[in-house]
C-alpha cells in the first residue's frame, strides 16, 4: 500500500504542480472529482472480488484463488519491470496529456487523465490486497493497508509542499527488490491452490517440514506467510517454483541497475 499510494499521491502530485504552474488551479476540483471516482471504482473491485470469493468452495474456491494469485503475481511483476523503465517519462507523459486537454477544453479529459492512472494504481492495490489477504487475517490486512495508505499520502504531500525530499530511484529500487519477493510467495501459493484443485501434479507433497521451529499459525509464521509465501510444509513444485520466479526475477531486476552504476561511476569520476 505504501508504493502504490505514493504512486498515486506523486501521480496526482504532478498533475496538481502543472496546473498551478500554469495558472490553471480552475481545475483543480476536476482533478480530485477524477481522483474520487478512481478510488470509488477501485473499492468496488476490492469489494466484487472478495463477495465473489465468499460464493465459492471447494475446488471452485481454490482454482479463483489460485488464478487471482498468479494475476496478482503477472499485474505486479509487469508493473516493478514498467515503473522502472518508464518513471523518468511520467511527467512528461501526463504534462503532454494535461496540455492537450487543456487546449481542448476539455474537462472530461482533464478527470480522466488522473482518473486513469489513479485507476490502475488502485486495481493493482485491490487485487494484492485480496491475494495477500488469503494468506492473512482480515484485521491484520486492513490495519496494514491503512498504515501503508497513510504514510504514502503524508509522503506525497510533503514532496508536493516541498518540505521532504525522497529519492525515488532508491525507494522504487527497494520496494521493487521486496516486491519481486512478495510476487514469488505468491506464485508459491497460487501453485499450492493449483495442486490442491488437481490442476497441477502432486509431485513431492512435503519436501519438508518447519512447524515445529516456525509454525505457520504463530504470529510470526503467519507474518513470513503474508510476505514471503512461507509454507511450514512445501511441496517441490512449490519450492522449485518459488525458486526459479524468484532467481530469475530478480536477475533481470537488478542487472540494468549495476550496468548503471558502472557507467555512472566513470563520468562522476
Amino acid at each position: 500500500m505504501t508504493r502504490e499510494g505514493l504512486e498515486a499521491s506523486l501521480i496526482v502530485g504532478i498533475v496538481l504542480g502543472y496546473l498551478a504552474k500554469t495558472d490553471n488551479q480552475r481545475y483543480f476540483r476536476l482533478i480530485w472529482l477524477g481522483a474520487a471516482a478512481a478510488v470509488a471504482a477501485s473499492v468496488a473491485t476490492g469489494a466484487a472480488l472478495f463477495f465473489t470469493i465468499g460464493e465459492l468452495q471447494g475446488r471452485s474456491e481454490q482454482i479463483f484463488e489460485g488464478v487471482a494469485m498468479l494475476s496478482a503475481v503477472a499485474v505486479l511483476t509487469w508493473m516493478i519491470f514498467w515503473m522502472r523503465r518508464q518513471a523518468a517519462n511520467i511527467k512528461r507523459e501526463l504534462e503532454a496529456k494535461l496540455a492537450s486537454a487543456i487546449a481542448a477544453g476539455s474537462a472530461v479529459g482533464l478527470a480522466s487523465v488522473v482518473f486513469f492512472a489513479v485507476l490502475r494504481e488502485g486495481w493493482e492495490t485491490a487485487l494484492f490486497l485480496f491475494a495477500i489477504g488469503e494468506s492473512s487475517t482480515p484485521l491484520a490486512t486492513g490495519i496494514g493497508a491503512v498504515v501503508g495508505l497513510t504514510i504514502s499520502i503524508s509522503l506525497g504531500v510533503a514532496i508536493y509542499m516541498g518540505s521532504r525530499r525522497l529519492n525515488l530511484r532508491q525507494f522504487f529500487t527497494v520496494t521493487g527488490i521486496l516486491l519481486i519477493v512478495f510476487a514469488a510467495g505468491l506464485l508459491a501459493h497460487a501453485t499450492h491452490e493449483f495442486q490442491e484443485a488437481g490442476i497441477l501434479p502432486g509431485t513431492v507433497e512435503h519436501l519438508w517440514n518447519t512447524n515445529a521451529i516456525v509454525s505457520e499459525d504463530s504470529n510470526f509464521g503467519k507474518f513470513l506467510t503474508a510476505l514471503f509465501g512461507y509454507n511450514g510444509d512445501p511441496s517441490a513444485l512449490e519450492v522449485g517454483v518459488w525458486f526459479t520466479f524468484l532467481a530469475t526475477a530478480l536477475v533481470l531486476f537488478v542487472r540494468p541497475l549495476l550496468s548503471w552504476r558502472r557507467t555512472a561511476a566513470p563520468a562522476q569520476a
